[in-house]
Parts: C-alpha cells; structure tokens; sequence
C-alpha cells in the first residue's frame, strides 16, 4: 500500500480501533465486534496475547474493506514479525531512525510516534506515512492538535491517548487526518462481560458522532 492510497484509507475511515486483547479469542471478539460497529481500521497492538497469531486470523476472517495493523512495536525484529503475520500498517509509540530505515524496505505504512513539533517534524523527514501524537492528551488533546496546524499542517496527524467516544470529532475538527481510539472504545466491564453487541453499539454511535 503506498503513501496516497494509506492517506485516503484514513480521511475515508477516520478512526482506528486499538485492542490490547489480555486473551487471544477476547481480542478476536474485539475485533469483530468494532468491524460490526463500523470500524475498518483495526490495530492490534503487539503487547496482545499472541498479537501475530491474532493479525494472521483477522486477517483471514474480515471483509476485504477491512485494514488490520499492528501498534506499540518496539524492535525490528518485532516489526519483520508483524508484517510477516499479515499487518498491513504499523504504528509505533516512538520514532526510531534504525527502524525507519528499515522500514523503506517495506511496503506497508509505518507511522512513528511522537509529541513535540521537533519529534513530530523529524519523524516525518524520516519517511513516516503519518505521525501518532502521543500521548496527545498530557499536552491539551484536541487543542494541541489545533496548535500543531499551523506550521505542520502539511503533515497527517494520527493523536491517540486518551480519546474518548466524546472527544473524537473534536480532534478531526481541529486538523487531525484520524485517530485511534482504545479502551475507552472497550470498557473493562464490557470486556469482562463479554458485551459484544452493548461494543458494537458503542462502536456505531462513536462514528456517527464523528459525522
């Protein structure tokens, strides 16, 4: 998938779906349970109970619309080991140069983490197909974002941390091309519970809230 086409994947979807599934089978119930909600964009972060395994799976069992990735990937070996399983982008909570170099041998999107205008402008001369701001909650949420477009808006901005069902469209209001979503898309309780239907409800109604 090349630079334009991941772009316009993210201004049509506008949210990503992150599960840090404690259970292999949960985070295949996660999953599905967002994708019937709406969501086409699922991140799989690589702290999940056996992550590749579970991009592998999701892989095979969603719909062709549907994108599977991988987040929190730390090493190379761990990023050679995601895109090996079928991640088909991969998010990072940091920027690493060795790792961005090895990315431009790849051919799924790597989109590094950072915060400050300084990381997020280097992460983006380093060949990133986006930046993750993050944590973008500890420096304002979604006024951050607003703050940032000004002498970055040439840059697609992907905030996640901390975004709740209530504050998403405010940060693609204030310029951010998508976001990522995580537990507060997932409740504990829910989780627990295994609310499957109550998630895809939340699920559909935080998207609509976003148009």
């Amino acid at each position: 998938m090349d630079r334009a086409t991941w772009l316009t994947i993210l201004q049509q979807h506008q949210a990503i779906a992150v599960i840090r599934a404690p259970d292999f089978r949960v985070g295949l119930q996660m999953a599905q349970a967002a994708v019937s909600g709406g969501f086409r964009l699922i991140e799989i972060t690589w702290t999940s109970d056996r992550p590749a395994a579970l991009v592998n799976q999701l892989r095979a069992s969603l719909a062709a619309d549907c994108w599977v990735g991988v987040g929190t990937v730390l090493t190379v070996a761990a990023m050679k080991d995601a895109i090996a399983a079928g991640a088909q982008f991969c998010f990072m909570p940091h920027t690493d140069p060795v790792m961005m170099a090895m990315a431009q041998s790849f051919t799924v999107p790597v989109i590094p983490g950072a915060l400050t205008p300084t990381e997020i402008m280097t992460a983006w001369q380093l060949g990133a197909d986006g930046v993750k701001v993050f944590p973008c909650q500890a420096l304002g949420g979604a006024t951050y974002i607003r703050h940032l477009q000004g002498p970055l808006s040439h840059i697609p901005l992907i905030p996640t941390g901390g975004i709740t069902v209530e504050t998403g469209r405010d940060y693609l209001q204030q310029g951010a091309i998508a976001i990522g979503i995580a537990s507060n898309l997932f409740p504990k309780q829910m989780i627990e519970n295994h609310d499957w239907v109550g998630i895809r409800m939340r699920s559909h109604n935080f998207l609509q809230s976003l148009r």
